[in-house]
């Protein structure tokens, strides 16, 4: 079965660095469990954006969140993983060279 495009608002979290919320234009949040939207917090509009299988995403296969919206009406869009090397910047000692 081909995917069919859609027509999305994607919300950014003010809660959560990074995380986004896809949903269909049309039905907004009506299929979003109001847990998710408690733990999402106040969601400010990011952009909106017509969504086909063949386009690209930066950091999200647009494959899988057409299918997520499709199936549950959203898609949930979470951080990408801190880096452990990163936090060795911080480090006072010289451990972080070992």
């Amino acid at each position: 079965m081909s995917q069919k495009p859609e027509v999305c608002n994607i919300y950014k979290s003010l809660k959560k660095d990074e995380m986004y919320l896809y949903v269909r234009k049309a039905e907004g949040f009506s299929r979003v469990p109001p847990v998710l939207l408690s733990m999402f917090g106040t969601p400010k509009l990011f952009g909106t954006l017509l969504l086909t299988p063949e386009k690209k995403l930066a950091r999200a296969d647009v494959a899988l969140v057409l299918s997520d919206i499709a199936e549950k009406g959203f898609y949930l869009q979470m951080p990408p993983p801190r880096e452990d090397y990163m936090l060795d910047l911080y480090r006072p000692d010289e451990s972080k060279y070992q």
